[in-house]
């Protein structure tokens, strides 16, 4: 049984183990990056592409696989130029190290200041009932609504939102969009729910939040123009009425990581595991 072992795991298996594992974290990644967007989309059409190519060739269809060559001949340039919005978010995620490294402290930081930075506003606005509806981006990407906004990529501060949201002014109408603790864009459209459940008394804002919820994971605050009323959706629900102690106990609990519990890269977590293990045993040798 240990030569068994031993033979098992040399040192080319354990290469080979590592080729596997990066291989899996990069497409890992690489499907939460286009998670939510047109890719998706255009990734399913690669397929049914590949699948034609596999038919042709096994019930061999001359003139379908010659022109399913074609296409996969000219698609190389053509996905560079299609995905070039995807791609681009990909090297950026690269080139900060969040694709790959992760850390948590740096993480709760930017969320906690970006929380801080939303209290302000919401404070503000409702005092004085002006009307803001301000989407944040979890799991699911928001690529399809954030292209419909303006672009600002600016710092998230309470005196900037509020700015946006005051009335008659350019960006006022429409969301603010929050992607990787940053001002996306402002001025976006959301889909509006057509559910009979939503109270008539909430207005276009409401259902804008309501819509994007039903479609997304993301996290909409909705302050109403009327009342000055603080309102959540988020995973299809509707949370009306909060109190500033609410919304920060709710906001603080769904977008900061708790400091004591890091979200460790999961190929790094299994080699210090795997070596922890092996010291153990070199230990009782």
């Amino acid at each position: 049984m240990r030569t068994y072992l031993a033979n098992l795991l040399t040192w080319s298996t354990l290469i080979n183990l590592v080729d596997i594992l990066v291989v899996w974290y990069v497409i890992y990644r690489l499907i939460m990056l286009v998670r939510g967007t047109k890719a998706v989309q255009l990734l399913k059409g690669v397929f049914v592409i590949a699948a034609i190519k596999i038919i042709s060739w096994f019930l061999q269809l001359k003139t379908v696989g010659y022109l399913t060559d074609l296409v996969i001949t000219w698609s190389v340039p053509a996905l560079v130029i299609i995905f070039q919005p995807e791609i681009r978010r990909g090297l950026e995620h690269l080139g900060r190290g969040s694709l790959i490294f992760r850390s948590n402290n740096n993480q709760h930081e930017a969320e906690a200041r970006m929380v801080k930075e939303l209290d302000k506003a919401i404070q503000y606005m409702r005092k004085r009932r002006i009307g803001a509806l301000i989407t944040i981006q979890k799991n699911t990407g928001l690529e399809d609504y954030i292209e419909t906004g303006i672009p600002l990529d600016a710092d998230i501060s309470g005196e900037l939102l509020i700015n946006i949201f005051i009335p008659n002014t350019p960006l006022h109408d429409g969301a603010v969009i929050i992607r990787d603790n940053r001002i996306a864009v402002a001025a976006a459209y959301l889909p509006l729910s057509d559910s009979n459940l939503i109270p008539k008394e909430l207005g276009t804002r409401h259902r804008a939040a309501v819509g994007i919820s039903e479609v997304t994971d993301a996290l909409t605050i909705v302050v109403s123009e009327e009342t000055g009323e603080v309102t959540i959706t988020n995973n299809n629900n509707l949370i009306r009425n909060l109190t500033r102690e609410d919304y920060m106990k709710f906001l603080t609990a769904q977008l900061v990581p708790k400091e004591e519990a890091p979200d460790p890269n999961p190929v790094v977590s299994f080699f210090s595991r795997l070596f922890s293990q092996r010291k153990k045993k070199e230990g009782k040798q």
